[in-house]
């Protein structure tokens, strides 16, 4: 299926902005919505919370596809309340607007947060245990976007549950990964096996796409995101220090004298790579995601390698941001 206009809530954000790019590239005479708090608050730049009702001003129909990144996300960092009041809120909302628009097509980016944390293998069969606010309320959302893909024959709805998602613009888990090597401060905290399910942006953008414009697949699809099998932090590393250049010796600290230096540095701040104690925990525990059916469905254009090789490339080869 083919769109003449999309909307995307969420759009001045880190998967946002490259899904925009994406849009822009192959579709160049769409109209691209941009919905979001941050939004310049121009005819495609609108600044909308989706936490209460709202309105989206420009004309929209059948052929107009809902990208809905809109969400309270990082955690720590955040009240339990803000997770709900956004996440569900947020999916209530744009699924209400989707209603009153006649339009009949969305693209919601979930977690793997609603599968708890544990080291057992997870597929999308898995049922989902969620142990914290943010994916408890990611579950919510996704079940409030069944319900609304269960009103009509005609909608058709693309779940994804990325791992990790890197690249331009990330400033998170990958970015600090890169800030530990360069600056000689990451040590394996406690294991070198964890798995840590991830998935490039621009690969992302494109799996979401290419879910949107299947007219041959189920009307609601649910996709693991990430690179199968998926890799251990180690495998992560290495590739990294590879793809750009770097040459540097990683230590290995066991678990007590990790958590001991991560209260220290918490103390002070993260030392400006963010480093605490429930981020140091959240490194030991494994999201050892499936990403099979991805694979078989959708495959990735980027290795790990060359995913690292071409966001160091937007980057202009000087550093990874």
């Amino acid at each position: 299926m083919q769109f003449d206009s999309f909307i995307i809530f969420g759009g001045c954000g880190f998967i946002g902005t490259h899904t925009r790019n994406l849009i822009k590239e192959k579709y160049p005479d769409a109209k691209v919505y941009v919905a979001d708090l941050l939004a310049e608050g121009t005819e495609f730049s609108q600044q909308i919370d989706v936490r209460m009702p709202f309105d989206v001003k420009g004309e929209f129909d059948s052929k107009t596809l809902i990208f809905n990144f809109a969400a309270v996300h990082r955690t720590p960092g955040h009240p339990d309340y803000a997770y709900f009041e956004a996440n569900i809120r947020g999916a209530e909302n744009v699924c209400e607007f989707a209603r009153k628009k006649g339009i009949k097509n969305i693209v919601f980016t979930s977690s793997i947060a609603p599968y708890g944390a544990a080291e057992e293998l997870k597929t999308e069969e898995t049922l989902p245990t969620p142990n914290t606010p943010y994916g408890i309320s990611k579950l919510v959302a996704e079940k409030i976007h069944q319900t609304w893909a269960a009103e009509s024959v005609d909608h058709k709805l693309s779940i994804v549950r990325p791992g990790i998602v890197f690249g331009t613009g990330e400033n998170g888990n990958m970015t600090r990964l890169y800030k530990g090597l360069k600056s000689r401060k990451f040590a394996y905290a406690g294991r070198k096996d964890t798995i840590k399910a991830c998935i490039y942006v621009k690969d992302l953008a494109r799996v979401m796409l290419a879910m949107a414009e299947n007219e041959q697949a189920d009307k609601v699809q649910l996709h693991n995101c990430c690179y199968y099998p998926s890799f251990t932090i180690e495998q992560i590393s290495n590739t990294m220090l590879k793809a750009i250049g770097m040459r540097r010796f990683i230590p290995y600290i066991p678990k007590k004298p990790m958590m001991a230096a991560a209260t220290v540095c918490g103390a002070f701040g993260g030392l400006g790579l963010g480093i605490c104690p429930a981020r140091v925990k959240k490194l030991m525990v494994s999201t050892n995601i499936d990403g099979q059916k991805l694979s078989r469905n959708y495959p990735l254009s980027y290795t790990l390698e060359e995913a690292f090789k071409d966001w160091y490339k937007d980057c202009e080869q000087k550093e990874l941001v």
